[in-house]
């Protein structure tokens, strides 16, 4: 089983310690691996999420594309010595070995405790400014025509309209105005309508002053329908 645990893609959701211990117990009882996706777990705003749980059956996956450069794909796995030297086979098998330098360059950042600890520390107080920048403006220029919950870490807000807006057909005319996002329809696995009134929206690549202005084109694009 796959699982974004921590300010998941798209909904930046976190899952509780309860269900975290629920899922592991399930694995052990019946055989199954949960491979625990976590590129997000650093990026927390006010509070830090829960720990990962120790168990043979969890295979957790970590990236320093997320938390040291988007350009540096570089990542790592933790799992029972067995897995690990069964992905290492595979990963052979299928490019021979990844770029040494990209690696020796992720493995001396994240090995400067220091610098990594400031680093995180201004990632966090960067994103979540402009999440509040971004929620702020959502509510702003769009009101009462969506909800939208503040983020707690991660990189993504939710919305949802709640006048019915196709976000789908929306689209155009808000790429026609330069601004992009990712309407909830791609992110249902049976590809219908539950989701298309929804969209998801990234506030780790903008400005704080280039989000407002997304906002403002996006309200004009929503009011000219």
């Amino acid at each position: 089983m796959h699982t974004v645990s921590n300010f998941h893609n798209p909904r930046g959701g976190v899952l509780s310690i309860g269900r975290r211990h629920a899922l592991v117990d399930l694995a052990e009882r019946y055989g199954f691996w949960v491979v625990d996706d976590d590129p997000y777990g650093d990026v927390w705003f006010d509070a830090p999420p829960p720990g990962p749980i120790a168990s043979d059956r969890v295979i957790r996956l970590g990236s320093a594309s997320k938390i040291l450069a988007p350009s540096l794909r570089v990542g790592w796995l933790t799992a029972a010595r067995p897995v690990c030297d069964a992905v290492e086979r595979i990963k052979q098998s299928a490019d021979l070995c990844g770029s040494s330098l990209t690696q020796l360059v992720a493995a001396d950042l994240l090995a400067d405790e220091p610098w990594l600890r400031q680093h995180l520390d201004d990632v966090r107080a960067v994103y979540s400014a402009r999440a509040e920048v971004l929620v702020g403006a959502l509510r702003s220029e769009l009101g009462s025509a969506i909800e939208v919950d503040a983020a707690r870490g991660g990189m993504f807000l939710w919305v949802q309209f709640t006048d019915g807006t196709d976000t789908s057909a929306l689209l155009p005319a808000a790429l026609d105005r330069g601004v992009a996002y990712v309407p909830g329809r791609a992110f249902d696995p049976d590809d219908g309508d539950e989701l298309g009134t929804a969209l998801r929206v990234c506030f780790a690549t903008s400005t704080e002053a280039e989000l407002q202005e997304a906002v403002r084109r996006l309200a004009a694009a929503h009011d000219a329908r």
